[in-house]
C-alpha cells in the first residue's frame, strides 16, 4: 500500500475517464483499475485512506476578496479542479458561479458527477454566454453574496473580441469588484506550449500565456498544476 499516490485524486479520476472512454468499459471498473495501479484494491479504499484534497486546502489559503491564477497545460485537469473548488465552497454553504467558454451544461454535469458531486449541481450558477467578459460577469454578479466563489473559464480569451476591454483592464475590475464584495475570483489560465521543452516540474509565473500583455501582479496567488502535481504561490507584495 501506498503512503503516497502518483497524482491527487482528482487528477486519477480523470485519468480513470480517460481509461473508461478509450477502452469502452465503465467508469466505475476504470476507477478500481487505477486503485490497483496505486495499490489499493478498490477505488472506495484509496479515497478513504487519502481525503484530503487539494481544493479543499486552496480553498482555505484563499483570504475573503483574493484573486486566484489557475494555470496549466491542457489536459492536467485546471477545469475538473476549478469545478472541485466550486463544489467545496457550496458544500462550506457559499454562492458558486461558473462562467465559461468552454463547456456546456451537460459537460459541467458531468464533471460534477465524476467528483461525485453531482448533488450540488443545481446549486452552481452556470454561465456560458458568448459575451462573458470583466463587465459581463461583474454586472451579473450584483446580487452575490459576500464569501461567494466565482470560476471564470478562461483568462486568455476575455479579449478576443475586439470590442470588450482590453484585458489588464478587466482584470484590475474583477480585482476591485472581487475586494470590495469579499468574494474570491479563480481565473483559467492556459500556459505556453514551450514550458513542455522545459525540464521544470512545474510551470512558473514566466509560463503564462499572455496573447495581450497584462500585469501578473494584480493576482494574488497562483496554483500551477503538471502531472499530479499541485502548487499554490503566493503573489502578495511585500
Amino acid at each position: 500500500m501506498k503512503l503516497q499516490l502518483s497524482a491527487p485524486v482528482f487528477v486519477l479520476r480523470q485519468r480513470a475517464r480517460q481509461l473508461a472512454r478509450s477502452d469502452g468499459i465503465p467508469l466505475h471498473q476504470a476507477l478500481d483499475i487505477l486503485a490497483r495501479e496505486e495499490g489499493y484494491s478498490r477505488w472506495s479504499l484509496l479515497v478513504r485512506r487519502h481525503p484530503a484534497k487539494p481544493a479543499q486546502r486552496i480553498l482555505a489559503a484563499m483570504q475573503p476578496g483574493e484573486m486566484l491564477l489557475l494555470a496549466a497545460r491542457p489536459a492536467q485537469g485546471k477545469t475538473l479542479l476549478a469545478l472541485d473548488l466550486l463544489a467545496e465552497a457550496l458544500a462550506e454553504g457559499r454562492a458558486a458561479y461558473f462562467f465559461t467558454l468552454e463547456y456546456n451544461a451537460p459537460d459541467v454535469a458531468r464533471a460534477l458527477r465524476e467528483l461525485g458531486k453531482e448533488a450540488v449541481a443545481q446549486a452552481l450558477h452556470f454561465d456560458n454566454s458568448d459575451d462573458i467578459s470583466a463587465p459581463y460577469v461583474i454586472d451579473a454578479l450584483q446580487g452575490a453574496p459576500s464569501g461567494s466563489l466565482v470560476v471564470i473559464d478562461y483568462l486568455q480569451v476575455l479579449d478576443l473580441d475586439r470590442r470588450k476591454p482590453p484585458i489588464e483592464e478587466q482584470i484590475v475590475a474583477l480585482k476591485r469588484f472581487a475586494a470590495a464584495r469579499q468574494i474570491n475570483v479563480v481565473l483559467i489560465s492556459q500556459v505556453h506550449q514551450g514550458y513542455e521543452l522545459s525540464e521544470q516540474a512545474l510551470p512558473t509565473l514566466n509560463d503564462v500565456r499572455k496573447p495581450n500583455p497584462f500585469d501578473i501582479g494584480l493576482f494574488d496567488q497562483a496554483c500551477f498544476m503538471h502531472a499530479g502535481r499541485v502548487e499554490l504561490t503566493s503573489l502578495a507584495h511585500p
